[in-house]
């Protein structure tokens, strides 16, 4: 990349030194150069990544844009002298300017096969014939130059006096300005941005489940969301993240100016250094406490202008805790009103001391020993310490980072602890501006444990008794209306609170409703009429042979040959062997007519109905096309071997494009690295799904350094899965089930044996089938159930150890796949008592909400959908008649066909409802189902436009409760007919979206049903209706009882009766059952 140095800003830079020199003097900022008659400024080689940034090379950096190693400056009170390599002088040529008041003089030294020029002389007797020269006199360099310098002087007689200017380098650079103000401000909206939207969701998700992590490795999971990995393997940043920065969307090249201040520091109770508030601290190797008190500090540059916050969590606050904590917030927010113009570090320092001493005099004494610190290209400007010590003054437009705590506190067990609020802030004429805002407040940072135990959940409020009705005694006294108990107060509160309840539900889902159309509208909107992001069909190009040598020698006799080598038809045109590829042949027909047989090839053409190959690209679809070729013959012996060996040869293309589509997305892993030095964790007596070739016998799960590997008894068969691959990990215990299982989810399909596969399962069978039923010692002495009971214990018992050995090694996998990625890789656990019945495939099923997923595990074909990658749900078949409904989910991808679960009891509907909603799922209901195929197909077509015309509404949503078909009817879509009409236009045509789940599973109202010909639903309600009031009238008029069936009933001894039973029977004969 081109170095370009700004020139405007660089003599502006200059000018401001400048004038800061010239009018310095021993009272102001300036003191230390104020005798000075020049400045010198020395850089060696570069500094390795684990050091600070030098001031000198921060000052380097601030003054061109970019740092140049093995380079001197000079500054001398009329010009400015630069000694450099060649090959560096001809970037700092940019900067030079004949007409500007401060006139660069730069001094190239020869390249390294030249001979040496004078350049460093020359550069040696300028710095020498000063008197007083200011430099950073702490600074230690070393690189060849330094050593030729040091002899050039060495050599002189007469050396300069050296003067410490660090203290005036830290005053040119502190006040910012616009461009500058522009990079922190920037940095400090990254820095906000990561805060908000991982650090602090991903801290509490690992307190809430007590993940085991340690330290190191959240401080580079917060880092690798910049990218990790290099070459191949390198990820770019974390979109997911940064699509959050409310600030302008940042170009792909600003991201590579972008980077960690350093590297983050995560503290616990746990971290073996104690609790230290210092920015160079480490973080350590050691599982972060789940308890006490949590610190984190990172911060970001940005165009090498650098933001900072640190915060603290609590887990379990006591009173004085959250006193101390509130305490911070209110002294930050009277630092900013006292920090401002003219304020001195000392002052600012000494007023937060006193508002410590004034709110809590026992804390002044664990008060910190500086409130911050200067910042902007150097992180750390140790000038700007706001201390007590310190009296330079603030000035307007300087950026600090405001650090506030208390140090060796300790709580009412005797454990140590601290407490840390930094933020970055901006200094004003009036008050001080905070840049970096948000998860501050005790709501975001305190959080309360409900129990001891280590797996608990989130607890229910415990729910009364309901009350038995009295038996023997008088009945509770109620106010009675014609036998019908009166709304009292009671009820009323209950109908209050499902009201309620609906209300908060309907309400939240117009919420989700809204989100995912603007976020359709906001996805879609610059592709305007494009499709969804999937690429159109590919036209391929099929070469036969690549030359006329590579023909067989059977084209010399000019004869029809099928070549199946080169999956090629050659066929003779006008004296020519004319070769065809077997994909450019769509089929072949033969026929007999009298002596002679004919054949005929037909071509693959534009513009024929075709099916799904009717949108088949070409080349150049306006060309010419010969759509056939036939041939006569009186041979009909060979014309029948000839049709059969082009028709053989095109099903095997067909059935070769078939696997390879099907492969598509399978990948070849990396290799598995195996453990060296030690015994991987080992889980035995385990099998697997899909099964492997061959006999069915346990093997063993194997945890290696980036991956794990199932290693079969048989021969040299294994499975290995990298962690990198995997998408989802679970674990189900076998309560209530007979399997106890390991399922991994994966990113991309692998083959096992001669099969894709997308989900891996480990398993242990929790039946015991060996035991005795004979009878034993036991049984001689035992009567009864004794030993029944016995044994059903021992079956719990063991069933526990199982659950507690298979979970340990899951989540022995999940933390070794945390520390390979660098990410943590969740243990996920389905919720039972959240389950529901359902028909995904072509069998019932019991599916299993977790935290991120929706699985049905025990039985293949498995079912694992990401809630995350859920669009909307629709609910089909709602009839208050109906005893079940279907679920429809549609992904994000809309290219991915509709998921179905149908015949799901309407016993469950409130929970299904209750819980999509619960995770944030948009839903709406229904009382048909609708043909998803069109409908994805006329999305696909134009997105943009689909949001733009309401997006989802035409589903209407989820009210929260039952209504009838017939309301449901007069509120219908006007997407409904015109899916039907897609659907009937496209009936020709094979849908890309055809579901084999929806018509295997044997619903009723699914697709194709005789229904969608007969009458509507409306129709058919209303025939009901009618008919059964002509029932209840001809019972009234015949005195009868309520009968439940209109057949003819047997005879009975009573004529009459019988006599009105069948004429009731015929009037109702005929009429259309429901």
């Amino acid at each position: 990349m081109l170095v370009e140095l700004n020139k405007a800003v660089f003599q502006a830079r200059l000018q401001k030194i400048y004038n800061g020199w010239n009018n310095a003097s021993p009272t102001n900022d300036y003191a230390t150069v104020a005798e000075c008659d020049a400045l010198m400024l020395i850089a060696g080689d570069p500094a390795a990544d684990d050091e600070p940034m030098r001031k000198g090379t921060c000052f380097q950096q601030w003054l061109l844009g970019y740092e140049f190693p093995s380079t001197f400056i000079l500054f001398e009170k009329d010009k400015l002298s630069i000694l450099c390599s060649a090959s560096k002088a001809k970037f700092l040529a940019q900067i030079q300017d004949p007409t500007a008041a401060i006139p660069v003089k730069i001094l190239a030294q020869a390249k390294a096969k030249e001979p040496a020029n004078d350049a460093l002389p020359k550069f040696a007797e300028l710095y020498l014939s000063h008197k007083k020269v200011g430099t950073l006199v702490k600074e230690k360099h070393t690189g060849k130059i330094l050593t030729e310098w040091g002899k050039q002087i060495a050599e002189a007689s007469d050396k300069p006096e050296l003067v410490d200017m660090s203290h005036s380098i830290s005053s040119f650079m502190t006040i910012k300005d616009e461009e500058e103000l522009k990079a922190t401000k920037v940095a400090a909206g990254l820095t906000s941005t990561l805060l908000k939207h991982y650090v602090a969701p991903r801290l509490e998700t690992i307190l809430d489940r007590e993940t085991k992590i340690s330290h190191d490795q959240l401080a580079a999971q917060i880092e690798a969301r910049l990218g990790s990995g290099e070459g191949e393997k390198a990820k770019g940043p974390d979109m997911n993240v940064w699509g959050h920065y409310k600030g302008k969307k940042l170009p792909e090249a600003d991201w590579q100016v972008t980077e960690f201040c350093y590297s983050p520091i995560i503290i616990s109770r746990s971290s073996k250094s104690g609790y230290d508030l210092r920015y160079t601290e480490e973080s350590s190797e050691d599982n972060i406490s789940h308890k006490g008190v949590l610190l984190v500090a990172f911060g970001m540059r940005f165009k090498t202008y650098g933001a900072n916050v640190a915060r603290t969590f609590i887990v379990d606050p006591t009173s004085s805790q959250e006193a101390q904590y509130n305490l911070l917030l209110s002294l930050q927010t009277e630092m900013l009103s006292f920090i401002k113009e003219g304020v001195t570090a000392r002052d600012a320092y000494q007023h937060a001391l006193s508002f410590v001493a004034e709110k809590d005099p026992a804390l002044e004494k664990h008060f910190v020993k500086n409130i911050g610190f200067g910042t902007g290209v150097e992180f750390r400007d140790a000038a700007y310490l706001l201390s007590a010590k310190n009296t330079r003054a603030l000035h307007a437009n300087m950026v600090i980072i405001l650090g506030l705590g208390f140090n060796d506190l300790t709580d009412a067990n005797g454990v140590k602890y601290a407490l840390h609020l930094a933020d970055t802030i901006q200094v004003g004429e009036e008050k001080s501006t905070i840049l970096t805002e948000g998860v501050k407040s005790p709501k975001d940072t305190l959080f309360f444990l409900n129990g001891d135990s280590a797996d608990e959940k989130p607890q229910k409020k415990d729910r009364k008794p309901p009350v038995q009705p009295r038996t023997n005694g008088t009945p509770a006294k109620v106010k009675t209306v014609g036998g019908k108990v009166l709304r009292n107060q009671t009820r009323r509160t209950q109908d209050e609170v499902h009201q309620t309840a609906a209300a908060k539900l309907a309400e939240h889902q117009r919420e989700l409703h809204e989100k995912i159309h603007q976020e359709g509208l906001a996805k879609y909107s610059e592709e305007g009429g494009a499709t969804s992001g999937k690429e159109g069909k590919g036209w391929k190009k099929f070469q036969s042979y690549k030359g006329e040598a590579a023909l067989p020698a059977e084209v010399d006799k000019l004869r029809i040959f099928v070549d199946r080598k080169a999956q090629t038809v050659i066929l003779p045109i006008h004296g020519f062997a004319v070769p065809f590829h077997i994909n450019a042949i769509k089929n072949a027909s033969k026929n007999d007519e009298g002596e002679f047989t004919h054949l005929r090839i037909n071509f693959q053409t534009p513009g024929q109905l075709a099916g799904k190959k009717e949108d088949t690209p070409f080349q150049d679809p306006d060309a010419t096309f010969v759509r056939s070729i036939s041939y006569r013959s009186t041979e009909g012996h060979r014309f029948d071997s000839i049709y059969k060996q082009i028709t053989d040869l095109k099903k095997e293309a067909n059935k070769r494009e078939q696997q390879k589509k099907e492969m598509a997305d399978v990948i070849e892993q990396d290799k598995l690295i195996e453990l060296k030095g030690r015994r991987p964790i080992k889980l035995t007596e385990s099998f697997i799904r899909p099964p492997l070739d061959g006999k069915r016998l346990p093997g063993e799960v194997e945890i290696h350094q980036n991956g794990i590997r199932y290693q079969s008894p048989i021969g040299s068969q294994k499975v290995d899965i990298l962690f990198s691959n995997i998408k989802h990990l679970f674990f189900q215990p076998c309560d209530h089930e007979l399997l106890v299982i390991i399922h991994v989810h994966l990113r991309a399909p692998i083959m096992i044996g001669k099969k894709k596969a997308l989900d891996v399962q480990f398993y242990r069978e929790a039946t015991d089938v060996q035991f005795d039923e004979t009878g034993n010692r036991k049984r001689k002495h035992r009567y009864g159930d004794e030993d029944e009971i016995e044994m059903e214990q021992q079956e719990r018992r063991r069933r526990q150890v199982l659950n507690k050995e298979i979970k340990a090694f899951a989540e022995k996998i999940a933390e070794a796949g945390s520390t390979a990625l660098g990410d943590t890789l969740e243990l996920d656990i389905p919720f039972r008592e959240l389950s529901f019945e359902g028909v995904p495939f072509r069998t019932g099923v019991r599916l299993q909400p977790t935290t991120e997923c929706l699985v049905h595990l025990t039985d293949s074909p498995f079912l694992v959908v990401t809630l995350a990658e859920i669009e909307v749900a629709s609910l089909e078949r709602v009839q208050y008649s109906l005893k079940q409904f279907d679920l429809v989910l549609i992904f994000k991808d809309f290219n991915k066909a509709p998921l179905h679960i149908n015949s799901i009891p309407s016993s469950q509907m409130d929970d299904v409802k209750n819980w999509l909603d619960s995770v944030d799922v948009p839903m709406a209901e229904g009382p048909v189902n609708l043909n998803w195929g069109p409908i994805m197909k006329h999305i696909n077509e134009n997105p943009y436009e689909f949001f733009h015309n309401g997006g989802w509404s035409f589903l209407g949503a989820s009210n929260g409760a039952e209504s009838d078909a017939s309301e449901m009817s007069d509120s219908e879509s006007d997407f409904e007919a015109e899916a039907q009409e897609l659907e009937s236009s496209s009936s020709d045509e094979e849908s890309a979206y055809s579901d084999a789940s929806g018509s295997e599973s044997g619903s009723d109202f699914g697709e194709g049903s005789d229904s969608d010909v007969g009458d509507d639903w409306d129709e058919l309600e209303r025939k009901a209706a009618k008919s059964d009031l002509k029932r209840a009238e001809a019972k009234q008029a015949n005195g009868g009882d309520d009968s439940e069936s209109d057949r003819p009933k047997k005879s009975k001894s009573n004529g009459k009766s019988s006599g009105k039973s069948k004429e009731n029977g015929k009037k109702s004969h005929g009429k259309g059952k429901r």
